[in-house]
């Protein structure tokens, strides 16, 4: 297994010889208005440039897997440049149909039981905030648990912030590897979005033999997380070595 941070949620997983794009956010910096969430609003998404170029990004990619539908995880340059016939994985009928509106042909549903090339990918529940009010404005997420006999199990969880459902697919998986999408991203004074630091030492409390990768740092306005905060926190709480915080670019191999 290996596993390239991009940029925000976008990521590069290469899992029992197939790649895997997650998310993929693939404009130039400044592109996009600023989301209005009360934070840093006069700054322009993305916030940051991509690490490569985006012919490297999607080079040789089999399939892409969608979380959701929102700019930062689907944007207009990826509807423009993944190729139609790619396979996509989404998690509902609804993103479905738009997906296939915006002309790609090979447009899967996830289960609890998909297979791609003789891997599994489950679907795995997620919460994007706290509070039905958030909720209900930010509508329905998922993620994604990955699965083969020659690899560790992978759990990418997702735009959610810390909850019972996130507990339960850790205690049903018992994955080797987590991706959390962990900069804490923020909306007004309603509050996090997505997991901040308390979150992620929850997800190391419940799988203290995983590996956790945080991603989604940094890159666009609403971040409230750094990436040096996260860490100096892992520090103080003594788990550095179960925490992975990737620059823009970097990789692992498990």
């Amino acid at each position: 297994m290996h596993i390239q941070q991009i940029r925000n949620a976008t990521i590069l997983i290469h899992y029992a010889g197939q790649k895997f794009l997650v998310d993929p956010l693939l404009a130039d910096k400044g592109l996009y208005d600023p989301f209005a969430a009360g934070i840093r609003e006069d700054l322009r998404n993305p916030i940051v440039d991509l690490p490569m170029s985006v012919h490297e990004i999607i080079k040789d990619i089999d399939a892409v897997i969608l979380t959701h539908l929102h700019l930062d995880h689907y944007d207009d340059i990826a509807k423009a440049v993944l190729p139609k016939n790619i396979n996509v994985f989404v998690q509902n009928e609804e993103d479905a149909a738009k997906i296939k509106n915006d002309g790609f042909e090979q447009v899967e549903v996830l289960t609890e039981n998909t297979h791609f090339k003789g891997i599994q990918l489950i679907k795995t529940k997620g919460e994007h905030g706290r509070g039905e009010d958030l909720l209900n404005i930010m509508g329905e997420v998922c993620g994604v648990v990955f699965k083969h006999v020659s690899e560790k199990t992978l759990y990418l969880a997702g735009d959610t912030v810390w909850y019972e459902g996130v507990e339960n697919e850790i205690n049903s998986h018992t994955p080797e590897i987590i991706v959390l999408n962990a900069g804490d991203n923020s909306w007004h004074d309603a509050g996090s979005l997505i997991m901040g630091k308390e979150d992620v030492y929850e997800v190391h409390q419940a799988a203290p033999n995983a590996k956790i990768i945080s991603v989604h740092m940094e890159a666009v306005n609403h971040w409230t997380l750094s990436r040096q905060e996260l860490k100096s926190f892992a520090e103080e709480k003594g788990f550095t070595s179960s925490l992975f915080v990737p620059e823009d670019g970097e990789a692992y191999t498990f």
